[in-house]
């Protein structure tokens, strides 16, 4: 049976410590902020919710790309807080898109508070702490967003900024680590 911290050592070296992850939803968040900018803020929304179907896989192959697995242990103790993790983000989904029925530019700080939740978690997953960090930045970002009453893009900027450093500081420690 592994430990804890065995299983967090295989979710950091089949994910690359999930640095490809924050990276390819960083790359959607710059997609839906572009379109939120140049086209309607439905079709920015339409934009991050499909391009969000496509970070899990897309990370993967980054994983492969950069040498690792991209996949746990069967055994991984942690692979039931990952899938409840998404689970969860899903479910979040719609109060987001219930929010922006009340006024369109909060659909992207309600979204940037559930993935700000869900980096809470990662913390636990990895055993690292800077998804702490990254997960209160993004929801210090969404309420300053909110507070601030700005408009729609700036919101997914946020998102795609905050998340691109943190991929690339979680990328850089990983690859130092290998």
């Amino acid at each position: 049976m592994m430990t804890f911290s065995e299983a967090q050592k295989d979710m950091r070296h089949a994910y690359v410590d999930g640095a490809t992850g924050v990276i390819t939803s960083a790359t959607v968040w710059l997609l839906a902020a572009i379109t939120a900018w140049q086209a309607t803020p439905n079709t920015a929304i339409a934009t991050l919710l499909i391009g969000g179907m496509f970070i899990f896989p897309l990370s993967v192959a980054l994983s492969k790309l950069l040498g690792r697995s991209g996949v746990h242990s069967k055994q991984n103790p942690l692979a039931p807080l990952a899938t409840a993790v998404t689970l969860w983000m899903l479910l979040a989904i719609p109060i987001a898109y219930a929010a922006s029925l009340h006024k369109i530019e909060w659909f992207f700080p309600a979204m940037l508070l559930t993935i700000g939740g869900r980096y809470l978690t990662f913390s636990t997953l990895y055993g690292l702490r800077i998804y702490d960090v990254c997960g209160a930045t993004l929801s210090l970002a969404a309420i300053a967003c909110v507070l601030l009453k700005m408009p729609i893009y700036i919101g997914a900027i946020a998102g795609a900024l905050i998340e691109y450093i943190f991929g690339f500081l979680i990328l850089l420690k990983a690859r130092r680590g290998s």
